[in-house]
């Protein structure tokens, strides 16, 4: 075997622990703050809304680089929760948005914590150079 293939092995390896060390961790937090029905993947359309008010199914979609099918799926889940609901545009009725519920924005200091709490335990053990050139060079990839 090459090393370029050992590389890619073990940086593969290696991205796929961090990943489900993070999710992990993501759950158990969830768990331990009395949040049910929530996994990792909805974090992603959470980050869209609390950024942006509202926004389609192709907008988050777009943004977060999963199908439409997808996104439908976690939506639906949101929705379920009471987390999001979908309205129809007043201007054209053509287009649905997703928006946050009270309970999704109730949520936001919960899910900022996590997401923090999480953030500093992936870069305790790095300065802030060498986190900068690990997201570059990830970036790169």
């Amino acid at each position: 075997m090459s090393n370029y293939n050992t590389f890619m092995k073990n940086l593969l390896s290696l991205i796929s622990k961090i990943r489900e060390y993070g999710n992990h961790f993501i759950i158990e937090e969830l768990k331990r703050n009395g949040i049910e029905g929530l996994v990792p993947s909805h974090g992603d359309i959470l980050v869209c809304l609390y950024e942006q008010n509202k926004m389609t199914m192709k907008d988050i979609s777009d943004k977060i680089h999963r199908t439409r099918p997808t996104v439908t799926v976690l939506v639906d889940k949101l929705e379920k929760l009471g987390y999001v609901k979908r309205e129809v545009s007043k201007g054209d009725n053509r287009y649905t948005y997703i928006v946050l519920t009270k309970k999704g924005l109730d949520f936001k200091p919960v899910f900022e914590k996590i997401s923090n709490d999480l953030n500093n335990m992936l870069y305790k053990n790095l300065s802030d150079s060498e986190a900068d050139t690990l997201e570059k060079l990830l970036e790169k990839i």
